[in-house]
């Protein structure tokens, strides 16, 4: 079992099943909705997910009719994605995951549309932490 929350804790999220189809979308609807270079988005069965919403905090954007981008009113972390077309089956972000899980992304997608400034294949120092030019 998976699990997640999102960054003020109000809602929580249980997974008991796979993430399939495990993407980077660089679209610019995903690049906007998360405010980064892409979001990490897997697909769920819906009834093999779980949201724990005591504050009743859970709200959704609906930008195409039958499609919500489900959110935090809180905090505003991204939860979960629905569309009646395919209501078996939800998109999730994998950030809000606390978890890990053993699946793996399989493709960058939509990188036509990808920040100009986004390089997939840069080869950046990595750090544990904050990178050693910070003023902290």
């Amino acid at each position: 079992m998976y699990q997640g929350s999102c960054l003020c804790g109000a809602i929580k999220v249980e997974i008991d099943g796979p993430i399939t189809d495990i993407i980077h979308c660089h679209c610019s609807l995903c690049r906007k909705s998360s405010g980064t270079a892409y979001a990490t988005n897997g697909f769920i069965q819906a009834e093999s997910f779980k949201v724990i919403d005591p504050e009743q905090q859970l709200g959704y954007f609906e930008r195409k009719e039958g499609r919500r981008r489900h959110f935090c009113g809180n905090c505003a972390s991204p939860v979960y994605s629905s569309s009646s077309a395919d209501p078996a089956r939800y998109r999730i972000r994998l950030g809000i995951l606390d978890t890990p899980i053993r699946e793996r992304p399989i493709s960058h997608n939509f990188v036509t549309s990808k920040a100009d400034w986004e390089d997939l294949d840069a080869a950046l120092p990595r750090y544990e932490q904050y990178e050693p030019s910070r003023n902290k």
